[in-house]
């Protein structure tokens, strides 16, 4: 009787009050699936996987990361969006969901707003904007003064079409008023590879990405995209120096499916609290150029709200349309 009283006592959290009065007394313990939309290795797993162990000891049951990259990060979120509403299946949301919308209608959530259900913040992170060296310019400043004095000569690199590197360069050309050449690429690096041959001349690239060629000098640091200096690159100062509002980053938070009971959802976004306020998993994410950001359900919903509208009508305005 005491083993199985454990393990009905191990996620009865996770329960709403109607389902636990419900619940056979050995309702076992499981494991909580969080899905992930991108390949493993990368920032995005290395932060999920170190948030969700420490979210799991918050819980006391196991929560195992799951990798479903492909479209657009859509097949996690539609997998996700479409599984049963009980706090077991778990989506990292990212960027994307604000991005999809408007870029590829088509994708599935077709509505993360409505068929989600926000969580908390997990993570946000910069972008460096790091020009090839022979390029005449030291400042964001000199950088738009060049381009409007070469209007179009500029090629802008980015990982591809509809990445958050790219809509962060398009948003500088919009604001800054300049004519720029978009150069998109398969992934960061090969287009770091060009920036430092010289074959394209700037870039937003993540942080932790670009530090191995800016202390090499085979790139140079203009700027840091969010609205904050990078704490890995202090002296950069941000793009909102030079124009005023900028700020974009790539962020990362934790959603369940739309119709999730308030008080699984509550029990959740405590655990997530309890993890990103951990200074042991802080530190680890830090040294990867992450700042693990404490953030409840209402800044999650808020920040997915803005950007949706944000890139939503900078897609329409420069007429970005997918690969």
């Amino acid at each position: 009787m005491i083993i199985r009283r454990r393990a009905l006592l191990a996620a009865p959290a996770l329960l709403p009050a109607a389902a636990r009065a419900q619940a056979p007394e050995a309702f076992p313990a499981r494991a909580i699936t969080v899905m992930s939309g991108y390949a493993p290795g990368g920032v995005t797993d290395i932060t999920s996987r170190a948030v969700a162990e420490r979210m799991g000891r918050e819980l006391g049951v196991p929560m195992v990361v799951e990798n479903r990259a492909g479209a657009a990060t859509s097949v996690a979120g539609t997998a996700v969006a479409g599984s049963r509403p009980d706090g077991y299946t778990l989506l990292m949301g990212t960027s994307t969901l604000a991005i999809n919308p408007g870029l590829q209608p088509s994708l599935t959530p077709k509505e993360p707003l409505r068929e989600l259900a926000p969580i908390g913040m997990v993570f946000r992170t910069a972008f460096v904007l790091h020009v090839h060296p022979a390029l005449p310019v030291r400042s964001t400043a000199e950088l738009v003064a060049w381009c409007r004095a070469n209007p179009g000569r500029l090629n802008f690199g980015s990982s591809g079409t509809g990445a958050v590197n790219h809509l962060a360069q398009a948003l500088f050309a919009q604001r800054a008023g300049i004519e720029v050449t978009h150069v998109p690429y398969r992934g960061g690096a090969p287009a770091l590879l060009d920036l430092r041959a010289g074959r394209i001349q700037a870039m937003f690239q993540a942080v932790l990405e670009a530090l191995p060629s800016l202390r090499d000098g085979g790139t140079r640091g203009l700027a840091i995209s969010s609205a904050d200096r990078s704490g890995l690159l202090p002296d950069l100062p941000p793009v909102a120096d030079a124009l005023p509002g900028f700020d974009v980053v790539f962020w990362q938070g934790l959603f369940a499916p739309a119709g999730t009971p308030a008080p699984v959802l509550a029990r959740l976004e405590a655990a997530l609290a309890a993890a990103t306020q951990d200074g042991d998993v802080r530190a680890r994410m830090a040294e990867s150029g992450v700042t693990i950001t404490t953030g409840d359900a209402a800044a999650l919903r808020r920040t997915l709200e803005a950007e949706t509208a944000m890139w939503g009508a900078l897609i329409r305005d420069a007429g970005i349309r997918p690969d």
